[in-house]
């Protein structure tokens, strides 16, 4: 029996957004309209927080290389990319390109990070110490999204507006695969288990995958209107779980398309990102200043 609980973190107008799990074992995640990052040990005690500049916009996070120590996220309102450590410093990279629009962000096979600029249809790529490089789309208006690291040793992207997965080589090469569904607006991008990489489409209410050589399938969820938005690996072997922002939901998906959804406790809270916790538990972001555990 699946079992969910909340855990307050921030004010009901903060707009937790996105989570990881850090290199000290803690849940970090952003708090998009306060402009902070937020730490929370599961099961002991309340959630500590880290001020940013107020209006920044922190939006995706995501767990440094090995051995970096730290976690990276976006800054989507002030266009920069940002470095915490787990002692809390704070470091900032302006982007060299204006009104960039920064959203996914996530490690890659050479020890850089690499982002999407949503306004400026360019894949970014920093290294640890702050050296950026931009990488044009030939789409215009794609709206590149979400960010993962596929098994293939390339980088993975959804390309919102554009309809489309992309792929880019370590080399800057890149490859699109447009969606089969019109309007699908795909979000959310991770990895699974099967090799694959597995996406949500917000516009078409479908959790879709591709392979590595560019087969795509897409699964349509019993509430088409559901809008998912974020998806991640559960445990070990397990499902992808995502969650459904529209329809006040998180829900699971096995390899062979079956689906499972639950109401989370807290009528409208607005999930957003997702992320396999520490504790072996699903975390959930949610928008009325709270976290959600889990519990498969």
């Amino acid at each position: 029996m699946t079992s969910l609980q909340e855990v307050r973190v921030a004010g009901p107008g903060d707009g937790p957004y996105a989570l990881a799990v850090g290199p000290d074992g803690a849940l970090w995640f952003t708090v998009v309209h306060a402009g902070r990052i937020g730490r929370l040990v599961p099961g002991e005690g309340e959630a500590g927080s880290h001020q940013l500049d107020p209006g920044c916009g922190p939006t995706v996070i995501a767990p440094g290389p090995k051995g970096d120590g730290a976690l990276w996220f976006t800054e989507y309102r002030a266009h920069r990319i940002g470095r915490i450590t787990v002692a809390g410093e704070v470091a900032e990279f302006a982007l060299p390109t204006a009104e960039c629009g920064p959203f996914g962000i996530a490690a890659g096979p050479d020890g850089a990070l690499w982002f999407t600029e949503t306004a400026a249809d360019r894949i970014g790529r920093i290294t640890v110490d702050g050296k950026v490089t931009e990488y044009p789309l030939d789409a215009a208006g794609a709206f590149p999204s979400a960010i993962a690291a596929g098994p293939d040793g390339a980088m993975w992207f959804a390309l919102n507006q554009g309809n489309a997965i992309g792929r880019i080589a370590m080399d800057g090469t890149v490859t699109t695969h447009p969606l089969p569904t019109e309007g699908a607006a795909p979000v959310g991008i991770a990895p699974g288990p099967d090799g694959a990489l597995w996406f949500t489409e917000i516009g078409a209410g479908q959790i879709g995958r591709i392979t590595v050589d560019g087969a795509i399938t897409e699964f349509p969820l019993p509430d088409r209107a559901a809008r998912p938005h974020a998806v991640t690996a559960g445990p070990a072997g397990g499902a992808m779980w995502f969650t459904e922002w529209g329809a006040n939901r998180v829900g699971s998906i096995t390899a062979d398309g079956t689906v499972e959804v639950h109401d989370l406790p807290t009528p409208a809270s607005e999930p957003h990102g997702i992320v396999l916790g520490p504790d072996g538990a699903l975390w959930t972001a949610l928008e009325i200043g709270a976290l959600a555990r889990v519990t498969p």
